[in-house]
């Protein structure tokens, strides 16, 4: 058997971080086995669903590196079949015609909910003959459901979970109009799409025993259910927008990697050991739906940032240093012009072992963008006393005599603060808000070097005055 699984969001919002947890756990289950992982776009809701909803989609499972097999499917495009199948449920006495109205519906609920009844609905057409139907009245197709028993399913993380089937009622799976309904609809796909595995939120556990009925009914085998548990956020409660970024792309605009945010969410639920850090390759030989638990996880972004942090050193610096101006385009005060896109890869290096995100990153590189005269934060201005100035001026004489290598000037600087009977911090900070404008920075030699001789000279100048 070839494992096949399927991601079949709906496109009327954006791809959030639980439906991504959910496409990356298919797609890990997927090769691990060496099977197929197919997408699908639910899309029969065609007054919510949107083609910009989709594209969202399409662009944050591509972001994350989610790629699936073979061609995307529309669900929307496959309504004849879907209307087909309800119709040989019909023919095989599996499903029934019902000509109830809605005004008629709303009635018969009342009178059973005022009856005490606690069975589910059912229609008085269930066993009434075809010949009393009404002319001129489409009729839905609802399917006929046991009464009697249980339906049982044997979850793959979930365990052995279970029904009275009188508490199922019979659904209609075609519309009076001839349009399926979800339950209906996603049976029929999953069939014909061969789909073993349905791996999905456990919110979609009560929609398993409906459409279990409706395998059932075909004679088809089912297919392996497997229900992880949903995401909450710190405080326990289900993911809302309170809780920051829900949406995929989100993350990746509040300066995530994708491949951080695959780890993290990884090990959002599913457990291997101690083991922290994983990388896609090593993830795929590692995962199975045993590792999966039971109980909701919970949002971390501590974790998160520090998982980000550990992916953040890995990537390289040019493409880091892209990414940095793209960020600081349109902030002011700043000229990023070839010179500012040396200067921050000079001394990436050194930025990103500070930095947890890509926001921190451009935050912290937005110095060696300034234009003259910096601007400055407060404690940075109180360290330009008349005194400093006067000592930033023969600092500048020493660093200009220095090769200015790292090297040479860590020796400069060191060299003048012996000199001058100074304490090197005494002549690095105020030297570091003149070339930064803040005081906070990687180590001075470091930045003096990445500035640039002219530059670097240029903005001590310019703060002595």
């Amino acid at each position: 058997m070839t494992v096949r699984v399927r991601f079949a969001p709906s496109p009327t919002g954006l791809l959030h971080i639980g439906g991504a947890r959910t496409a990356l756990f298919n797609l890990l289950f997927a090769r691990h086995h060496g099977g197929e992982f197919l997408l699908r776009i639910e899309d029969t809701d065609r007054e919510r669903s949107t083609d910009a909803a989709t594209q969202v989609i399409l662009d944050g499972l591509a972001w994350l590196g989610l790629a699936h097999d073979g061609q995307t499917v529309f669900q929307s495009q496959r309504a004849a079949r879907h209307a087909e199948v309800a119709r040989e449920m019909v023919a095989r006495g599996s499903a029934y015609h019902c000509y109830l109205s809605a005004e008629e519906l709303k009635a018969t609920r009342e009178a059973a909910a005022a009856a005490g009844n606690v069975t589910r609905f059912r229609s008085p057409w269930r066993d009434r003959a075809p010949s009393e139907a009404p002319a001129g009245v489409a009729p839905a197709i609802r399917l006929r459901a046991p009464r009697e028993g249980e339906t049982v399913i044997d979850d793959l993380v979930q365990g052995t979970v279970r029904v009275a089937n009188a508490e199922l009622d019979d659904m209609i799976i075609l519309r009076s109009d001839g349009t399926p309904t979800y339950q209906h609809a996603v049976v029929v796909d999953d069939h014909d799409m061969a789909i073993t595995h349905v791996i999905r939120g456990d919110d979609h556990l009560t929609n398993a025993f409906r459409q279990a009925q409706i395998y059932d009914a075909m004679d088809w085998p089912r297919p392996h259910f497997a229900h992880i548990p949903l995401i909450h956020g710190a405080d326990g409660k289900k993911l809302s927008k309170r809780h920051g970024a829900v949406s995929v792309l989100e993350f990746q605009e509040q300066g995530y990697l994708p491949e951080a945010l695959c780890n993290y969410l990884l090990r959002l639920g599913w457990a291997h050991g101690d083991v922290e850090i994983l990388d896609r390759d090593e993830a795929i030989r590692l995962f199975d739906l045993d590792g999966v638990g039971r109980a909701a996880a919970r949002m971390d972004p501590a974790k998160l940032g520090h998982i980000n942090a550990h992916w953040l050193k890995l990537r390289d610096d040019a493409w880091l240093a892209a990414e940095v101006a793209r960020r600081l385009v349109g902030r002011p005060n700043l000229a990023l012009g070839t010179d500012a896109i040396h200067r921050i890869r000079a001394l990436m290096p050194a930025l990103k072992e500070r930095a947890k995100t890509l926001v921190e990153l451009a935050d912290s590189a937005t110095f060696l963008a300034y234009t003259l005269p910096l601007p400055m934060q407060p404690k940075a201005a109180g360290l330009l006393s008349a005194e400093n100035c006067l000592m930033l001026r023969e600092v500048a004489t020493a660093l200009a005599a220095s090769d200015f290598t790292a090297t040479g000037l860590d020796a400069a600087l060191r060299g003048f603060a012996e000199a001058t009977g100074r304490k090197l911090g005494a002549v690095a900070q105020p030297l570091r808000a003149a070339l930064t404008g803040s005081t906070v920075s990687p180590g001075i030699d470091a930045v003096l070097a990445a500035l640039g001789r002219e530059e670097a000279l240029a903005r001590i100048a310019a703060a002595a005055r």
